[in-house]
């Protein structure tokens, strides 16, 4: 017997084994009993509903290619495609249910290594929870940005224009026929976002953690270099099959501190901080969100893309994509950790700079400091999270009266009311939008300024939630706050009126409010009833995490050693 795990499946000579191979045999692979190929399993998550993810079937004959020429034997399946922008409430709700299909189909199966196959920001996340939760040789491959649309001679930065020119639209800025115009022009083709929204930051939040091969994660979907990534890809996970190197050999916490620095300094999606949270959570990697302030020090956001910058991810990948970044945030990095080519990040960036001002230099940033911070007190006990780079910086110290929204559908119906008490100075709060309270927490926290606040020439506002909010969002918007009022946290208590003071330099977010007061509060505080009795839904209010520690299912985040080994199955009849 080899010692290959799917040999458990092929090799003997009983009824067992024989009936294993015949299944081989019938999609066209002759397996023997001392077979040597590894089982390469390629786990496709491309859809018709999905047009991030669609293009990853064009990729999947090149990555076949680069298994079979390394010796490999490749098999596709199919597993979930969370697709942004169709799938409701969001595709957040569903990013755990990926992370355990991935899983059992990776434990269920003769498979010795794997390719996942993830675009839209959710599906990579959730693919690899999966994945290094069985430590089986993994490798990510995403399928890149979307091309550039242009309106009216200007590139469209996916998003974050879009909210531009919402914004406009609503203050009478632009008229109805514009408005039509710029929907015309956004249909660009396939892919992922073209700004450094959530999709571009996971993935070089991947390719940071080690497990793509660097320099690939923010290639353009139309870039033919995107091919030559597929076949070596293909050709890689073999070599990591054959060299036995899994995830948790790869995985360090200096890896997962680094993947936190990265996205700092480029300017990352806030979404992204939850996946590395349930990442490190998967695998023992030791981050917490208390260490996400400690790991910016030192650095600032030095890609000029949107929407903390200027311009696209694919002028991004022009300058250099991430091993210009890493360069040139030098010993900030941890530059010896091992990546899953067997080199070193010192090895791989050694003689490297950016080619453009895309990519700038520590002394001549976008943003004087690390993109993100977060902040606690007595109205985030467990933390929040606010994107600075993003903000207004007169906002990020402030103080204003509460104007508190009970959930999305309030928010929507109310926000634009001309007979709404509010000012420029009011902090907007929307609550029941967590994990547990949609369920799902979407990206609602952008709550939009007040239409009759727009039209007098105000374009931000402090705003506080506990939802997310899209990569290629911007403003000053506290996030993620934890716990959620959904289960009783603070956020619950605020009332019409209140004052907020936010305070990002010292860290703190407090409800002035008296202690007794607030006490009182909580006596009268009633959960809300969910609606969701079976199902997924009613499963995941009932386990999942909050925020500060990456929204995973408590069943699903091991808690000692025990906990995280891999139960591999029982091979008999089936």
């Amino acid at each position: 017997m080899s010692n290959l795990r799917s040999s458990e499946w092929f090799s003997g000579d009983d009824e067992v084994a024989l009936s294993h191979r015949v299944v081989m045999a019938s999609i066209g692979y002759e397996i023997d009993v001392n077979n040597t190929k590894p089982i390469i399993g390629i786990a496709d998550s491309s859809s018709d509903l999905n047009p991030c993810n669609l293009p990853l079937r064009n990729f999947i004959p090149e990555i076949q290619r680069g298994i079979i020429e390394a010796g490999g034997i490749p098999v596709v399946f199919p597993v979930m495609s969370l697709g942004e922008d169709l799938m409701k409430p969001s595709a957040m709700l569903y990013r755990n249910m990926l992370s355990m299909e991935v899983e059992e189909y990776l434990r269920s199966y003769p498979i010795d290594g794997v390719v996942l196959l993830a675009n839209c920001d959710k599906s990579v996340p959730g693919s690899l929870m999966g994945a290094i939760s069985t430590d089986l040789p993994t490798i990510m491959f995403t399928a890149g940005a979307r091309p550039v649309a242009e309106f009216r001679g200007k590139p469209i930065g996916t998003g974050t224009d879009l909210w531009r020119m919402w914004s406009d639209y609503r203050a009478k800025k632009i008229s109805e026929e514009t408005w039509k115009e710029f929907e015309g022009c956004l249909n660009c083709g396939l892919g992922s976002c073209n700004t450094m929204g959530t999709a571009s930051s996971v993935a070089m939040m991947v390719e940071a953690l080690g497990l793509t091969l660097p320099g690939t994660s923010v290639i353009p979907e139309n870039n033919p270099a995107r091919k030559v990534a597929a076949f070596n890809s293909g050709r890689e996970i073999v070599k990591m099959v054959n060299n036995q190197v899994s995830p948790s050999k790869i995985l360090t916490p200096a890896a997962f501190r680094n993947a936190m620095r990265v996205l700092h300094a480029c300017g990352g999606s806030t979404n992204a901080i939850i996946h590395l949270l349930a990442i490190s959570g998967r695998i023992d990697g030791g981050l917490t969100i208390g260490a996400i302030n400690e790991l910016g020090t030192g650095l600032a956001v030095i890609a000029d893309v949107e929407p903390s910058g200027a311009k696209l991810i694919q002028d991004f990948n022009q300058a250099g994509g991430l091993p210009a970044l890493i360069a040139n945030c030098g010993e900030n990095f941890e530059l010896d950790e091992q990546t899953l080519i067997g080199k070193s990040w010192r090895e791989i960036v050694k003689g490297i700079s950016p080619t453009n001002k895309t990519i700038r230099k520590l002394d001549d940033p976008i943003y004087p400091s690390a993109a993100f911070a977060v902040v606690k007190g007595n109205l985030a006990p467990n933390g929040a999270v606010i994107k600075v780079s993003a903000a207004s910086k007169e906002l990020l110290s402030h103080t204003g009266p509460a104007v508190v929204f009970h959930g999305y559908a309030d928010m929507r119906s109310r926000i634009d009311e001309p007979s709404l008490n509010i000012t420029k100075d009011s902090v907007l709060v929307l609550r029941d939008c967590g994990p547990v309270g949609v369920p799902g927490m979407p990206e609602w926290g952008m709550i939009p300024v007040p239409k009759k606040l727009i039209e007098a020439g105000v374009t931000d506002m402090v705003r506080i939630s506990d939802a997310r909010m899209s990569g290629t969002s911007f403003g000053t918007c506290v996030l993620h706050i934890s716990p959620e009022s959904a289960v009783g946290g603070p956020l619950a208590l605020v009332k019409d009126g209140d004052q907020i003071k936010l305070d990002v330099s010292s860290g703190s977010l407090e409800l002035l409010v008296d202690n007794g007061e607030i006490e009182k509060r909580k006596l009268n505080w009633q959960a809300p009833v969910s609606e969701h009795l079976r199902g997924w839904p009613a499963l995941y209010q009932a386990h999942v995490m909050q925020a500060d520690l990456g929204c995973d299912l408590d069943f699903l985040r091991p808690k000692n050693k025990i906990e995280r080994r891999f139960v591999p199955p029982i091979v008999g009849r089936s």
